[in-house]
C-alpha cells in the first residue's frame, strides 16, 4: 500500500504528493492531447446502447452490424438484424455481402475477446469504414436488449451494473 502525503497551499493550488501516487505516476496528457485521443477513439468505437438506439430508430441506421463469431456462437445468440460474417471469412466474403459505401460495425463475444477488432482490421484493410462495438454480444445481453437464437427471440433483464435499472438512458 502506498502512503500519500499532501500539502495544500490554498484552496486553488493542487496538492503535491511526496510519494508516488499510482494513478498519477504517469501524468495525464495535456487537455488538447487528451481531446485528440478521445475524439479519435470515438471514430473507432461505439457501444451497445448507441447501436441499439440506432437499430430501434425508424429507417436505415446508416451502418451494417456484423457478428464476427463462429456459426456455433451465432446460433447460441446474436443481435437481431446483424449479418453473420466470421472473421476468418471476411477476406473472401465481404465483397459479396457488404456495400463498401456503407459503414460497418463489428462485434464479437465481449470485452475479453478481440475478434471484433480483428474483423474490423480485416474490413478496414479491404477499404471499408468500420467501428468496433465495445462490449460485444455479452454487453448487448447484459444491458437487456433482445437477441435471437435458433429457437427464437429472447431477452434477459438488464444487469444493474451495466445499465439503468429502470427504462431509460444512462446519461453518458
Amino acid at each position: 500500500m502506498t502512503t500519500t502525503t499532501t500539502a495544500t497551499t490554498s484552496p486553488m493550488t493542487p496538492a503535491t504528493a511526496t510519494t508516488a501516487n499510482p494513478v498519477l505516476r504517469t501524468a495525464p496528457a495535456a487537455p488538447a492531447e487528451a481531446a485528440a485521443h478521445f475524439r479519435a477513439s470515438l471514430a473507432f468505437h461505439t457501444d451497445v446502447s448507441d447501436v441499439a438506439a440506432a437499430l430501434a430508430a425508424d429507417g436505415d441506421p446508416g451502418f451494417v452490424l456484423v457478428d464476427s463469431r463462429s456459426t456455433e456462437a451465432w446460433n447460441q445468440g446474436h443481435i437481431p438484424g446483424a449479418l453473420h460474417l466470421p472473421t476468418a471469412l471476411v477476406p473472401e466474403q465481404a465483397g459479396q455481402l457488404l456495400d463498401p459505401s456503407v459503414p460497418v460495425v463489428t462485434y464479437c463475444w465481449g470485452p475479453g475477446c478481440d475478434g471484433a477488432a480483428r474483423a474490423a482490421l480485416a474490413l478496414a484493410e479491404l477499404g471499408y469504414r468500420v467501428k468496433e462495438m465495445l462490449g460485444g454480444f455479452e454487453y448487448w445481453v447484459r444491458e437487456g436488449f433482445a437477441y435471437e437464437t435458433w429457437q427464437g427471440s429472447e431477452r434477459r433483464p438488464a444487469d444493474p451494473l451495466t445499465a439503468p435499472a429502470a427504462e431509460g438512458d444512462c446519461g453518458c
